[in-house]
């Protein structure tokens, strides 16, 4: 097994080290009575169950029958190491389409579909190639293939035993398949070798003269060569035994909100949504200490276990045992990234009358800075508990635990809404995230057939202004401008004149009469957009706008957490009630606005936050009634220099027409109907 130091933090037991090697631990097994068995050593690798008959249901059947399982569980090694080592080699996409329902059962498909392809083989080739240790398993594919039913079911219900038993079994087919690779080099350099012979000795009985040897030792790699060190190929086994492979699940059939977790989750598998509001820097997570004595400088190396480290009390060496003499050496012991993530319920999800519940992550090695403030993320992970001392100088504790979920997977990707401007972020961040997009959000090839077909229509402009918000009647140009608004310009830098850089977001003024459609078109652009905050202008302030300072409840020290401006960078911020805003909310905009950014100083913390964002305002003008006698800098109360950072005024007015309103009337009463308005009489209605 991989060395202590590169588990994946405490969720590792001792009892599931499943190696090959020479020093393995002695365990007890039990049968289903509880009556210790004969034999110590681990169970054998081999099969127990038969995959000749895979269509049918019995999971118990195919998932195994050995009687020798981990204590507490249902979880056999044998059987588990055998089902995931059958997945990783023998499924095909035929059964996750059959579980879709987009092939019939027993259907014969050609040689060459799309079905028989065995897309884990694909994905480890592709990970043995790259050097990529994290493999995403997608739990419906073990829920679709028969000899894994049972594993999806204990995937679920002990994951704490399963995932180390997971990451085994990749590891010994990385192993297989890195051996098969360098088989297979070997034999082409073996080929290369004859034929190189072959060359050699033509040229010996041939008239040609002879190389000098000064030519033979300077060839590449020593052509003329012929031995065990002719070509230095790469050891490919050595470097996959390095690494530490981990699987990442993903894919449950349902996710749970944050405020239903309760105490029957736990030490489960979950998925859960909801939105992040702030992550802490990484933090050093310690894996082994190095202890050493002060008397002898004996030195001795202890793993976590769960979560926790056994300081030697003496001194193991049996001249010294000198008592309490074993000091750690913090730069000799081993330590992983680590980062609390603190996820809040989305405002869509929250119950009428609710404040939003919230819930710590801790992200471990790759998925440390996968996501930021502000991201909309589905998690998958273990949900855990912690038990909380009332001293820390003392060992009594609470009798209620801090809860967390331990993440395993992290999916950014939201299928209803739009994608991330590649252009308005980072460009390491954009790459990052056009990577996961590949793995979360798959487009179909009728859907691409369908893109393509509308992107050709020469009034793709009109189709899509129309789209947005149909529910509301007319309103074309404004329609037009928030769709310029959610596609953005192209930021842009020039060299000359120290390199300026200029905005390429718009922001976009909506001023009119009330009862308009402002606050729906508002609520619909918030729904869409990849990243983006809905706020109203009375219950907003300025530091929950830009970022406020606070006091971490575990650290107690001073953190910054992030406002509603630098929540929606990348996106959208709604703001509604644009002029019921107090004056000193108002004017923090305006840096955001025109060089966007979020300068803050405040209890010692001086930073500046990016604030990358195109706000679209809704106002209503002086009097809640737009005059017209009266020019339009009069009607609109705002100051001269934040009106002209809004790169679009839209003026939305009610003008008296019997005619529109008999047309906005039929446009309504049609929503409420199933029927086409002139097949339901809305004539006479109207």
């Amino acid at each position: 097994m991989a060395d202590a130091r590169h588990r994946r933090h405490d969720i590792h037991s001792d009892m599931l080290e499943v190696t090959s090697s020479s020093n393995r631990r002695r365990r007890l097994f039990v049968d289903e009575n509880g009556v210790a068995t004969a034999g110590g050593d681990a169970p054998s690798d081999t099969a127990t169950f038969s995959n000749l008959n895979p269509g049918t249901s019995d999971a118990d059947v195919l998932g195994g029958n050995s009687s020798r399982v981990i204590w507490g569980t249902n979880v056999s090694i044998s059987d588990s190491m055998s089902a995931v080592t059958d997945l990783l080699w023998n499924f095909q996409k035929k059964y996750r389409l059959i579980k879709d329902g987009e092939l019939a059962e027993g259907e014969d498909l050609p040689a060459d579909h799309v079905g028989h392809t065995k897309e884990y083989v694909v994905m480890i080739k592709t990970m043995l190639e790259l050097g990529v240790t994290a493999l995403n398993l997608d739990a419906r594919n073990l829920k679709s293939y028969p000899p894994t039913r049972k594993l999806w079911h204990q995937l679920q219900a002990f994951p704490n035993e399963i995932i180390p038993i997971m990451d085994v079994a990749i590891k010994e087919a990385m192993v297989k398949l890195a051996e098969a690779r360098m088989q297979e080099m070997r034999s082409q350099q073996s080929q290369q070798s004859q034929q190189t012979a072959g060359y050699a000795r033509h040229r010996e009985s041939s008239s040609m003269p002879p190389m000098p040897s000064s030519d033979i030792d300077s060839g590449p790699a020593g052509v003329e060569r012929t031995g065990p060190d002719a070509v230095d190929l790469p050891d490919l086994v050595m470097e996959v035994e390095k690494r530490v492979y981990r699987v990442r699940p993903f894919g449950l059939d349902k996710t749970i909100n944050l405020r239903e977790l309760n105490p029957g989750d736990m030490d489960k598998l979950v998925s859960v949504k909801g939105l992040v509001i702030r992550t802490t820097p990484v933090i050093p997570d310690m894996k082994d200490a190095f202890f050493r004595c002060s008397v002898c400088h004996h030195t001795v190396k202890v793993d976590i276990d769960r979560g926790k480290i056994a300081e030697p009390t003496k001194c193991p060496r049996p001249v010294c045992e000198s008592s309490n003499s074993m000091q750690i050496v913090h730069n000799r012991s081993g330590f992983s990234d680590k980062q609390v993530i603190k996820l809040q319920e989305t405002p869509d999800s929250v119950p009428d009358g609710q404040t939003p519940h919230s819930v710590s992550l801790c992200a471990y090695d790759e998925l440390v800075d996968v996501c930021k403030a502000g991201d909309r993320v589905e998690i998958t992970g273990i949900f855990k508990c912690n038990q909380v001392r009332v001293n820390p100088r003392q060992r009594t504790v609470k009798n209620v635990f801090k809860t967390y979920v331990d993440a395993l997977h992290i999916q950014k990707v939201d299928k209803r809404r739009m994608g991330i401007d590649v252009s308005t972020i980072e460009e390491e961040l954009s790459e990052q995230i056009a990577g996961d997009v590949e793995e979360t959000r798959k487009v179909s090839e009728e859907e691409e057939a369908k893109i393509k077909a509308t992107a050709a229509r020469p009034d793709v402009y009109e189709l899509l202004s129309r789209s947005l918000a149909p529910s509301v009647y007319e309103m074309e140009d404004v329609k037009k401008g928030i769709l310029l608004q959610l596609f953005g310009g192209t930021n842009k830098s020039f060299e000359k004149g120290g390199s300026p850089r200029y905005r390429g977001d718009i922001n976009v003024l909506l001023c009119g009469d009330p009862s308009t459609s402002k606050s729906q078109i508002l609520q619909y652009v918030h729904k869409i957009a990849p990243r983006g905050v809905y706020t109203s202008g009375k219950g907003s302030s300025a530091v929950g706008l830009t970022a406020y300072v606070t006091r971490d409840p575990e650290t107690r020290q001073l953190v910054l957490e992030s406002g509603a401006l630098v929540l929606s960078d990348g996106g959208v911020c709604c703001i509604d009630e644009f002029d019921k805003m107090s004056d000193s909310t108002r004017s923090v905009l305006h840096e955001v606005m025109e060089q966007q950014t979020v300068s803050i100083a405040k209890a010692g913390i001086i930073t500046t936050l990016n604030a990358r964002t195109s706000i679209l305002a809704s106002a209503n003008p002086i009097g809640s009634k737009y005059n017209p006698n009266l020019p339009v800098p009069q009607n609109i109360d705002l100051p001269p220099t934040l009106l002209s950072r809004f790169d679009l005024v839209y003026l939305v007015l009610d003008r008296i027409d019997e005619q529109n309103d008999r047309r906005l009337a039929r446009h309504i009463v049609s929503m409420y109907l199933e029927d086409a308005p002139e097949n339901a009489s809305t004539q006479e209605i109207l």
